[in-house]
């Protein structure tokens, strides 16, 4: 978390397409949020981009089995 932390903070998301290029396991979703997957695999951090104001808003983190129970465009 900490090592996408310090990336996230550096990277310049002008859209999805950069998300992308730099995290290809990334899955874009709607309502401009973003599902990385972390610790392969085990968790997921769900993020909503504001790619207008270069700000990324932390959603959800949890295991897999958590992140099955919720809907990752709404949280």
């Amino acid at each position: 978390m900490k090592a996408w932390f310090a990336e996230a903070k550096k990277a310049a998301w002008h859209n999805p397409h950069n998300i992308k290029a730099q995290y290809r396991g990334a899955s874009v979703l709607g309502n401009k949020r973003v599902v990385f997957n972390m610790a392969g695999d085990k968790y997921r951090l769900v993020v909503a981009v504001r790619y207008d104001m270069g700000i990324v808003f932390i959603r959800f983190v949890g295991t897999h089995a958590q992140y099955d129970r919720i809907n990752a465009e709404e949280v």
